[in-house]
């Protein structure tokens, strides 16, 4: 068994092509989460810094997220989004510890392609 995989996008978004953003995160998330091993998409702004959204979801396993990563569609819908932001960063964490109900447990180790 391998350790859960999150993907996570930071976006600096101006005011003005905010609305513009959120529509096509929207619909690029939709899109996503209807790949194989992903669960919930989810958006958040930074409460300190509104110009800042931070995107993150889990994933069944590392192969997952490289096989929508390197899709046509991923590609595609991304290209939708970046054209709304003035920066964007993104990552692939593996889990390593979980807590939960005042437990915690270490992850197993994840086989995350490097560069991915």
């Amino acid at each position: 068994m391998t350790a859960q995989v999150i993907t996570t996008g930071t976006w600096m978004v101006d005011e003005a092509k905010e609305a513009a953003f959120l529509d096509a995160w929207a619909e690029f998330a939709a899109s996503a989460s209807e790949s194989s091993g992903a669960t919930t998409l989810r958006l958040g702004r930074d409460s300190r810094d509104p110009r800042r959204f931070v995107s993150f979801a889990a994933w069944a396993t590392a192969d997952d997220v490289n096989a929508w990563k390197t899709s046509l569609d991923m590609q595609e819908g991304l290209a939708q989004v970046v054209q709304h932001v003035d920066e964007f960063d993104n990552t692939v964490l593996e889990v390593i510890i979980t807590a939960s109900s005042g437990q915690s447990e270490l992850g197993l180790t994840s086989s995350i392609s490097k560069g991915a």
